[in-house]
């Protein structure tokens, strides 16, 4: 199951999960939806056009700059050059849902991230008070020293 949307002036084929970057969209609270559809894809080998009530709908994942593109133009024997650089900004979307003809195909959810938790040994060592804590807290071990070689001494 894809689709094929159209954004920020180009074309992507999409399905259910896909991270697709695509030029900036403005302030969206994290949600994106996608109206202008072209195609969809239902069954296996078959291409349909989509309708005016197709939706892809997805989430914002992340949003940035793109790589550093140089620009330079040059024009020979008339001592012309002029370099200048660009970065394109995009937003990372996360497609959720294909929607369209009353059907609708779904990503699977993410498992969520747990907070990790921090180590209970140092914790319980603050509780104790004296030599007791400042065993419960493993030192590193001092950085060993890098000994020169000694350069061989030419025979006479």
């Amino acid at each position: 199951m894809y689709a094929v949307i159209r954004a920020g002036g180009k074309q992507y084929r999409v399905s259910p999960g896909d991270v697709v970057r695509v030029e900036t969209a403005g302030d969206t609270d994290g949600r994106v939806e996608f109206s202008d559809v072209l195609a969809v894809s239902a069954e296996a080998g078959s291409v349909v056009p989509a309708g005016p009530g197709a939706l892809v709908t997805g989430e914002v994942v992340e949003q940035g700059r793109g790589e550093k593109i140089l620009v330079f133009h040059f024009k020979r024997k008339k001592q012309y050059k002029k370099l200048r650089g660009h970065r394109q900004n995009y937003t990372a979307v996360r497609i959720t849902e294909i929607a369209f003809g009353g059907q609708s195909f779904k990503a699977p959810e993410l498992p969520k991230k747990e907070k990790k938790a921090k180590k209970e040994a140092v914790v319980k060592a603050s509780a104790r008070p004296g030599k007791a804590a400042k065993k419960a807290v493993a030192k590193k071990p001092p950085a060993k020293k890098v000994v020169a070689k000694k350069a061989a001494k030419k025979k006479k």
